[in-house]
């Protein structure tokens, strides 16, 4: 890969892998692969997932079939803010679908697409252990909870906004 790790990245790398017995430094493939979409514009290109194969010394499909298995782990770039919608049962019995299809038509885009601005991304994923606010959404680090269309729309607004306001 024409681009490594940053200092601060592979003194973080290294931090990480000595956590491991020696021989056994693919165990840091998740954390290390978490490092890696931070530090390459939030998402795992080919390229970057053979850098984290040469760097633990592992064989890049060992690499790529972690990276596609996790929901966590983004394959395509994506939007500077990405919906995770819960589509598990206690939230589709809520709405979730309903949510989703609103999030598509308000945004023009379909799940795992983003918009052409490249503000939003739109995700499904499985539970995220809120059952009990369903629908419900990630937002980065946050959990939005008992989603409705009006609580989307200021969601979008918010969002957008804040991009406004950092342009």
């Amino acid at each position: 890969m024409s681009i490594p790790f940053s200092e601060e990245k592979l003194k973080k790398f290294s931090e990480i892998v000595s956590r491991y017995p020696e021989g056994k430094q693919k165990s840091a493939l998740l954390p290390v692969l978490h490092l890696a979409q931070e530090e390459f514009g939030h998402w795992l290109s080919t390229d970057t997932m053979d850098y984290v194969a040469s760097l633990l010394k592992i064989e890049p499909i060992e690499v790529y079939e972690v990276a596609t298995f996790y929901s966590m782990y983004n394959l395509k770039p994506i939007g500077k803010y990405m919906f995770e919608v819960c589509q598990t049962g206690p939230c589709m019995l809520c709405g979730s679908d309903n949510i989703i299809d609103y999030i598509k038509q308000k945004l023009g885009i379909n799940v795992g697409e983003t918009t052409p601005d490249g503000l939003f991304t739109l995700k499904t994923t499985e539970c995220l252990g809120a059952c009990g606010y369903a629908p419900m959404m990630q937002l980065g680090k946050i959990y939005k909870e008992h989603l409705t269309k009006q609580k989307v729309d200021a969601i979008i607004e918010e969002c957008r906004q804040t991009a406004a306001l950092n342009n």
